[in-house]
């Protein structure tokens, strides 16, 4: 029987240690890092498809070649187009959605009309790059928009870095097929 009221005792003993411990602050947590929160990812879902349909519903744009990305409310527009015209409806269209703080303008102008083999080729394409970037570990691939248009492609989207920039930018240069790269990506603020 004095084996438990040793236990006791000790127990006892110990108590105001661990009580005291329990009553210290946490040291504080160093600041944030500026990223964004899953809401705000939700949110800027949200913006891109708002975009999306009003682009789509609005007759006076014929272009259904549009990328469209979303950064904490700031939208880029990326894609061909047939006239200046539609460029400058696209962007007060977007400018008009709810929760849309800044547009960015990465449209292209169209060139002659392309055929339905030309078309195809596209499409093959955009398919060969966005694979090659996919491979690429040093790119974030996710967060780049491709799009080709007789043999152009056009990047775009939000990036880490501008070296990030500089090497989707080579690769898709080295994917057979692609005559040009127009550039339209963007670092993340």
């Amino acid at each position: 029987m004095k084996t438990p009221f040793r236990l006791l005792a000790l127990a006892a003993a110990l108590l105001p240690l661990f009580l005291a411990g329990c009553g210290k602050t946490p040291e504080p947590a160093s600041p944030p890092v500026a990223t964004t929160t899953v809401g705000t990812e939700i949110d800027d879902s949200v913006i891109t498809a708002r975009v999306k349909g009003a682009l789509m519903a609005d007759p006076d744009i014929k272009s259904l070649d549009f990328k469209i990305e979303t950064r904490k409310g700031e939208v880029q527009l990326s894609g061909f187009v047939e006239s200046n015209a539609q460029v400058d409806r696209a962007m007060t269209v977007a400018r008009g959605v709810e929760g849309v703080t800044m547009v960015e303008n990465r449209l292209t102008l169209k060139g002659a009309e392309t055929s339905v083999g030309t078309k195809v080729d596209d499409s093959i394409l955009t398919t060969r790059v966005k694979g090659a970037l996919m491979a690429e570990e040093s790119i974030k691939s996710n967060d780049i928009a491709v799009i080709s248009r007789d043999g152009q492609v056009q990047l775009s989207g939000f990036v880490n870095t501008q070296a990030q920039i500089d090497r989707a930018v080579a690769v898709a240069r080295a994917v057979e097929g692609t005559r040009s790269v127009n550039n339209e990506m963007s670092v993340k603020k």
